[in-house]
């Protein structure tokens, strides 16, 4: 082969490849036509706007300076450069106003979330509420006003004969007291309790505070402070009927609930 066509061979090699190293890479016109595309859209999105002002400013100064570049022969590569980097900044701005609109989304949920709550709590203190005054008027009908302050009467029927224990039939009754003491915290009660003349002195007494003990220990059971509770006993003292029939024996077999007024004080005992 002859020097000549070898050198016209290496010629159209170094052509191809410096064609195909052209190819490879965008053109400054596309490159430039590409970074004004994404800059376009992010300048007119409201949101990108205000969250990332800057990068939309760095990407606008990008792309105006390698459109000033494109129109000087030679200078593809700093135009192709410049736009890759306004194209960068378009990209970073989407990337901090996505950021931005997820963080504002979790302000949202956290405010929601607080709305709800305080909305529970509302209508747990108005369901408490209500429930309070349910309470107050069920003791309200359940107490006398005395000079000793409210006076509720647990009746004979709530224990069975001669013995100190509650029957079932008193635990509502007991509920009630319990709720109106956790509703009012300030309160104390006073239990006092009662027999009839049968039996011997030693013995009413010590079944009087039995039965008054049983009552205190059922409401520290549910809740209640013992320091809010006193317990007294009378034996067949204070009869509320005469002992002289059954009917008036059994009104005087009680136990008797003195409540405290709101600040905690209590009448003076008998």
């Amino acid at each position: 082969m002859s020097p000549m066509i070898r050198s016209l061979g290496c010629v159209l090699l170094l052509g191809s490849a410096a064609l195909g190293g052209c190819a490879s890479q965008p053109s400054s016109e596309q490159a430039l036509q590409q970074a004004g595309d994404d800059f376009q859209k992010v300048k007119e999105d409201a949101n990108v706007l205000r969250f990332a002002p800057k990068d939309v400013i760095r990407a606008g100064e990008s792309l105006a300076r390698a459109d000033r570049l494109s129109s000087y022969w030679g200078s593809g590569a700093d135009v192709v450069h410049y736009a890759y980097l306004s194209q960068r900044y378009s990209a970073i701005a989407r990337e901090h106003t996505e950021q931005g609109l997820n963080a504002e989304r979790g302000v949202q949920l956290e405010l929601e979330r607080q709305r709800l709550q305080l909305a529970l709590r509302e209508n747990k203190l108005a369901s408490v509420q209500q429930q309070g005054k349910w309470v107050e008027a069920q003791i309200a009908s359940l107490t006398t006003q005395t000079d000793r302050g409210l006076v509720m009467t647990l009746g004979d029927v709530l224990f069975d004969t001669g013995e100190a224990e509650l029957a079932n039939s008193a635990n509502r009754t007991v509920l009630k007291i319990v709720q109106f003491l956790q509703l009012n915290p300030k309160r104390r009660v006073r239990i006092e309790g009662y027999t009839d003349n049968t039996g011997g002195e030693q013995e009413n007494l010590k079944l009087s505070r039995d039965r008054a003990q049983s009552v205190a220990d059922l409401l520290m059971d549910l809740g209640i402070d013992d320091k809010r509770i006193e317990v007294q006993g009378y034996g067949d003292q204070y009869p509320v009927e005469a002992n002289a029939s059954e009917r008036g024996r059994a009104q005087n077999r009680r136990v008797e609930i003195v409540f405290s007024d709101e600040k905690g004080q209590l009448g003076a005992a008998r």
